[in-house]
């Protein structure tokens, strides 16, 4: 077989390098962060175009001074959320209205408007849509609205032409003056919103597959997830990818430069590049080494014996319950052990339950722990009418009861999850050279043997 030519191989990696930026960014401007690596998606739209309808179901639009890639939801707890960039605090439900309504208004706003007229028609738009807006004029709503008008300069839909749109946040309200590209603002939204009735119709539509049915759903769990656990998907999605997973890693490889790791519980794929996520664990700061330090612990306590796969007579598990009262227990006792030592801090140490809910969030987004409840497999966040039964005489995976069928009823539980064993950790506390006897104790140093993430 011939090689690839020198030509084949550039295009391939120009290709690669597009369709990853595009995955990872679905919004790219020509003048934005990533204006560099505009031209090539410009220059391979027809073929990005192909490639993602074909595998994702995903459309992509390429203008000449963006390009937007319209993803599709993954169903209910599966969203990407949008954070403050100076805190890293998530959007609030008040953070999203507020975007929503400067959207609803951008649409057909003239080309320069001030800041100040920008949130008059918002406050007039949430009136027109019967949404009740609280008094702007108090500080933590300002900061609020503050916050969704940088996440349009971030994505290009205003632009500061004169002053900055902080502005609104300030004590006597300070003036802006901004120019609004309305054509981004009508790409941004990609969910059915005519179709669906409320948010949480708006998510399941979201979900639907369409055509592609459980071959593109499956495609899409795969590359937006950390990783896919088998009960996340429904028998025909298991039995689809069951006869298809190897096939499906090589294509991945090649588009995107992904890499497989399939176990008996589930799939990840992994980025050698460690560029396609939007979460990092291990990770610096207190949660996410708190995070980091508890699954270890977790793992270490609740590893099942003798798990195995199905097909050669084992016992499937893809999570086991944690007993509770489990997880206040080893996270005291973390924050005494490193805590105090490696400057973790002080407010989330004062505030226990602050610490393991922001924890807890961390690893459920990184699908390492969940809460104890119904899933996919059982039915859970399908879309109407969607089939999700494996066609007839095909074999497929036995799910039940594999996190724990006695706890999955009951609320206010958790699941360890089968990735978790990937994350434990090696812990050396270390002294610093030549150190006093009288000076303080030494911060831990945290060491782990996880030098690779799966992509968001």
């Amino acid at each position: 077989m011939a090689l690839p030519s020198a030509h084949d191989v550039a295009l391939a990696a120009e290709r690669r390098t597009a369709a990853r930026l595009l995955l990872a960014h679905p919004l790219v401007t020509s003048h934005g962060p990533y204006s560099d690596t505009f031209p090539l998606i410009r220059r391979h739209a027809d073929w990005l175009a192909q490639r993602f309808q074909q595998v994702f179901g995903y459309r992509l639009l390429v203008e000449a001074s963006y390009a937007r890639l319209f993803k599709a939801g993954l169903g209910p707890g599966s969203g990407h959320r949008l954070e403050r960039p100076s805190t890293g605090t998530p959007f609030t439900p008040r953070t999203y209205a507020y975007l929503a309504l400067a959207l609803s208004v951008l649409v057909t706003a003239p080309e320069q408007l001030l800041l100040s007229q920008l949130v008059a028609d918002l406050r007039a738009a949430a009136v027109d849509a019967g949404i009740e807006v609280s008094d702007t004029g108090r500080q933590a709503e300002r900061r609020t609205l503050a916050a969704a008008l940088r996440q349009l300069v971030d994505w290009g839909v205003l632009a500061e032409t004169e002053g900055h749109v902080s502005a609104v946040a300030e004590e006597r309200g300070g003036e802006a003056l901004l120019t609004v590209d309305r054509e981004i603002a009508r790409a941004v939204v990609a969910g059915p919103l005519a179709q669906s009735r409320d948010g949480a119709d708006l998510v399941r539509r979201a979900a639907d597959p369409g055509f592609g049915g459980s071959r593109t759903y499956v495609r899409r769990r795969l590359v937006e997830t950390p990783v896919v656990h088998l009960d996340d998907l429904t028998g025909a999605e298991r039995e689809w990818l069951r006869t298809r997973q190897r096939r499906e890693s090589q294509a991945f490889s090649e588009l995107l430069g992904l890499e497989a790791e399939i176990r008996a519980e589930g799939i990840a794929l992994t980025d050698p590049d460690d560029e396609l996520t939007d979460l990092h664990l291990p990770g610096t700061g207190t949660v996410a080494q708190a995070a980091l330090l508890l699954v270890e612990r977790l793992v270490d306590r609740l590893r099942p014996e003798d798990p195995g796969h199905p097909a050669v007579g084992g016992r499937l598990v893809i999570g086991v319950p944690v007993p509770d009262g489990l997880l206040t227990e080893l996270l005291d006792g973390l924050v005494e052990e490193y805590g105090r030592r490696s400057n973790w801090q002080r407010g989330l140490l004062e505030d226990r339950d602050a610490l393991l809910a922001a924890v807890l969030d961390l690893l459920v987004r990184m699908r390492l722990v969940a809460p104890a409840g119904p899933v996919r497999a059982d039915g859970h966040g399908l879309p109407e009418g969607y089939a999700d039964a494996a066609p007839d005489g095909r074999s497929v995976t036995d799910v039940s009861g594999a996190r724990g069928q006695d706890r999955t009823d009951r609320t206010g539980g958790w699941v360890l999850l089968g990735a978790a064993a990937r994350f434990a950790t090696t812990v050396a506390v270390t002294s610093r050279p030549e150190q006093s006897r009288a000076s303080a104790a030494p911060p831990a140093d945290i060491a782990d043997h996880v030098t690779e993430e799966p992509p968001r």
